[in-house]
């Protein structure tokens, strides 16, 4: 696969661009020359992760302390993305929001009215980010809003993901399994893969996705959100997909390219 024609990248981070092991994260060989070869070809990147506990600004920081090289900007998340699904939607309307402080505060800095569970019956959407407790008062007055006619929005509706000591279980697909049993609702999910994120992305970029190649370590995530918008798509065998049978997977999950790790990139940018 040739990528040297591409306007843009998307990169996974966790098992794409570092390795977690417990305290221990590391740049994974070959990330910081394949980013540096891009900026220095005139393109842009953006790093897309389906982490919605913190800001993006956050993440960025904590990528900038194990040494990559990374502005505030050139990270994205379901926080962005969401604010981008509303936007298509004409940015009108009010969210319950199940998630943590700082994604709070986020929302709101980027104009995204949020409402209390007090007050669901007059949210648009109920969006689950990544909750670290709820209240089954609060749950239940989000299922009411969602049956008088609030859309159910999740970060991401996979049921784990990858951690240094084996599969952690999301929290907000929990949550929102619950609320989808309760309501019937069938949840949309706003983070990878989604075009809601696409669109982020396109924004972010300046390129629509079909001139963009996505990167990443999980078939059913990175490689899917990469296809959905008619992008290129390499699956990177570092992380959570790295003995999975490619014949086994869907064809919205089958990369156009697999590699063993970044590193293989630099021969075709």
């Amino acid at each position: 696969m040739r990528l040297d024609d591409v306007r843009g990248f998307v990169f996974d981070i966790d098992g794409t661009l570092i390795h977690r092991a417990g305290d221990d994260v590391h740049v994974q060989p070959g990330a910081l020359e394949v980013l540096e070869r891009i900026r220095s070809s005139g393109r842009r990147f953006v790093l897309f992760t389906n982490g919605s506990h913190l800001p993006p600004a956050a993440f960025a920081e904590g990528l900038r302390a194990v040494g990559l090289p990374v502005e505030d900007d050139d990270v994205l998340t379901p926080l962005c993305s969401l604010r981008a699904y509303l936007n298509g939607r004409r940015g009108s309307g009010s969210v319950l929001l199940f998630g943590t402080g700082p994604a709070r505060a986020y929302l709101e800095s980027v104009g995204v009215r949020l409402v209390a569970a007090a007050d669901a019956a007059a949210a648009d959407a109920v969006f689950v980010a990544h909750p670290e407790r709820f209240d089954f008062d609060d749950v239940e007055r989000a299922a009411r809003g969602i049956l008088g006619g609030a859309r159910l929005l999740t970060g991401s509706y996979a049921p784990a993901y990858a951690g240094a000591d084996g599969p952690i279980l999301s929290r907000g697909a929990m949550l929102t399994a619950a609320l989808a049993k309760a309501t019937g609702a069938r949840p949309v999910v706003v983070g990878k893969p989604s075009r809601a994120a696409l669109h982020a992305i396109s924004e972010r970029l300046g390129a629509p996705p079909h001139e963009l190649a996505v990167i990443g370590d999980d078939a059913g995530m990175d490689i899917a959100l990469g296809n959905l918008g008619g992008a290129r798509t390499v699956l990177v065998r570092s992380g959570i997909s790295g003995a999975i049978d490619l014949e086994r997977l869907r064809p919205r999950s089958r990369p156009h390219a697999v590699v063993d790790g970044v590193a293989e990139l630099l021969d075709v940018l």
